[in-house]
């Protein structure tokens, strides 16, 4: 959305862009120009939205199908750190623990990375984030793809998430 605005330099402006320092926005001849971009708060449709980055699909049908698979592969993920199982049981040692909080921080950051694209509110990029999820517990979590002795008495790396 763009908007022009006719007026000297005793107006107010405040540009949120800026970490709210205020500041008129750029000159062109006279005209004072205001780049806006609207941010959603109900679901809405579209390929035209920003998701994690400024700018970023944009209004292009192929960055937002990329913007999709991103989304996708972002939940399947962390469904799959979710269920991994990297560390063998034994003996407490440090490199374990570590591991173990390393692998904890990973899915924590993506977690949160996914939740932030989610937020974008875009219907689309929602239903790409639930059916990765879901695809991703399929294959990880659910007992479709084991055998029973792999699930009996089967513990994984990171707790479960909970809500």
């Amino acid at each position: 959305m763009e908007a022009m605005h006719m007026g000297g330099h005793d107006d107010h402006y405040s540009d949120h862009g800026m970490g709210g320092m205020n500041a008129p926005p750029p000159s062109h001849g006279g005209m004072i120009m205001h780049h806006k971009m609207m941010m959603h708060m109900t679901f809405f449709w579209g390929k035209d939205t920003e998701v994690l980055f400024s700018g970023w699909p944009g209004t292009r049908t192929g960055m937002y199908v990329a913007a999709l698979v991103f989304v996708f592969a972002l939940a399947v993920l962390v469904e799959w750190l979710s269920h991994c199982n990297f560390i063998k049981p034994g003996p407490r040692h440090v490199g374990a623990g570590l591991t173990h909080t390393l692998l904890y921080t990973l899915r924590l950051g993506l977690s949160y990375m996914l939740m932030l694209a989610l937020m974008s509110f875009n219907g689309g990029i929602f239903i790409a984030g639930l059916i990765g999820h879901t695809v991703g517990f399929l294959i990880f979590g659910s007992r479709v793809f084991k055998r029973s002795s792999e699930v009996d008495g089967k513990t994984f790396d990171l707790p479960p998430m909970h809500c």
